[in-house]
């Protein structure tokens, strides 16, 4: 069975020319992958590449930090989904979370959520970077703030997606939310097992090697 509907075909290198995203696009719609995933610049042409097709523009936003000021996450989602994204995945404020401020967590997501209407929203926790304890607490703000998924990683920091946090992560929001796994997903054993473990959606540099 093949799992290239669960796959998001992720390119967000600051040094990605046009040349590159058209193909990646091109292999998407090829394989019939879940998305492409851009930085917000490339969506217009991501959203002209993809048109017609059944593979969805996605976009992130805040990315990788999350420590923008929460007006300009919004801004940049809703800018986003006006040039054509059709899921936006954003990154928490990882700060706040350390603080044990999770209002503002839920406040920074919701404010993207709202501004993403009717795209739906991945929230990166950057699990690496947070306890367990913080890991579930950023699932339930996400929860909280309307997300459609809970997102493990960007694969900017220290460390990528694993079964355990995937498997955490899945029994903290259970059938409400979906699970995405991203950040060093290199294999397809690998992508099968994060699957198996709760993944809804595999974010991954280059998706055709995980088929």
């Amino acid at each position: 069975m093949s799992i290239a509907g669960n796959i998001d075909h992720t390119m967000l290198k600051a040094d990605a020319s046009s040349e590159t995203i058209i193909r990646y696009c091109q292999e998407a719609k090829e394989h019939h992958f879940a998305s492409v995933c851009v930085n917000s610049c490339h969506v217009p042409l991501v959203a002209k590449e993809l048109q017609g097709s059944d593979v969805k523009t996605c976009c992130v936003v805040g990315f990788p930090l999350g420590a923008m000021l929460t007006c300009a996450k919004a801004y940049e989602a809703k800018a986003a989904v006006e040039c054509g994204a059709q899921e936006v995945d954003m990154v928490i404020n990882i700060g706040a979370a350390k603080d044990g401020n999770w209002d503002l967590v839920r406040e920074d997501i919701q404010a993207v959520v709202e501004a993403s209407s009717p795209a739906i929203v991945k929230v990166i926790i950057e699990t690496c970077l947070l306890t367990d304890e913080e890991k579930v607490k950023a699932c339930q703000a996400a929860e909280a703030a309307g997300a459609a998924f809970v997102k493990t990683s960007t694969g900017f920091s220290t460390g990528g997606a694993t079964i355990e946090d995937v498997a955490l992560m899945k029994k903290t929001v259970g059938d409400r939310l979906q699970v995405k796994a991203s950040g060093g997903i290199r294999t397809p054993e690998f992508a099968k097992q994060l699957l198996e473990a709760g993944a809804d959606r595999i974010g991954a540099g280059n998706g055709v090697i995980l088929l």
